[in-house]
């Protein structure tokens, strides 16, 4: 709660004018967005870019924040749009470069190493991956922030009920899995 307190008075003095203080909001947030994106890409080397690109429309869009709701899950929602407008531009590109027989295979860096120590069941990231783009976001976001239902559902401008049944969904397939149910359990807490 401090944490989200000292983002909410960083953007007031962003907004006041002082330009210092947005760099402190980023050294504050980048590991939190740093992680989601790495979450959300399937394409890890384009991870660095789409940061940028969350921190510039960030900024631009600091003018119309609200500053009656959290920033952090604001700013996740912001990266959670960029991810898919990341991910749309490259499906269309994707279809080009097939259609005209030039696509060749990309070489990835990795940096998963960075987000181990978080989620360190290598069989659960790989079931994790598996999932679908949306249930993803919602496990990414409920497990690894620990975000709210509620914070969840602002961040990705969806209704609860939505929230809760992708998050059941996830859930399910999960445990669908050839995983061992005890060691996600584990990993993630109480999913209640």
């Amino acid at each position: 709660m401090e944490r989200s307190r000292e983002c909410e008075l960083l953007v007031k003095l962003v907004l006041a004018g002082d330009q210092t203080a947005y760099g402190k909001i980023y050294e504050e947030t980048v590991d939190d967005v740093y992680k989601t994106v790495h979450f959300l890409m399937d394409h890890k080397s384009d991870i660095d870019d789409v940061v940028q690109e969350i921190y510039l429309q960030a900024y631009g869009r600091l003018k119309t924040f609200d500053l009656n709701r959290n920033f952090r899950p604001w700013l996740i929602g912001i990266a959670v749009r960029q991810v898919c407008a990341y991910r749309r531009k490259r499906w269309t590109h994707l279809r080009i470069a097939r259609k005209a027989k030039q696509y060749e295979a990309l070489v990835e860096e990795d940096f998963s190493h960075r987000i181990v120590d978080k989620v360190s069941n290598r069989q659960l990231l790989i079931s994790i991956n598996q999932l679908s783009f949306k249930l993803r976001q919602v496990v990414i976001l409920r497990y690894l922030h620990d975000y709210s239902q509620e914070e969840i559902a602002d961040s990705l401008n969806i209704p609860i009920g939505t929230v809760k049944s992708r998050v059941n969904a996830a859930l399910k397939k999960l445990r669908q899995s050839e995983m061992d149910v005890n060691i996600f359990f584990k990993k993630v807490g109480n999913i209640q």
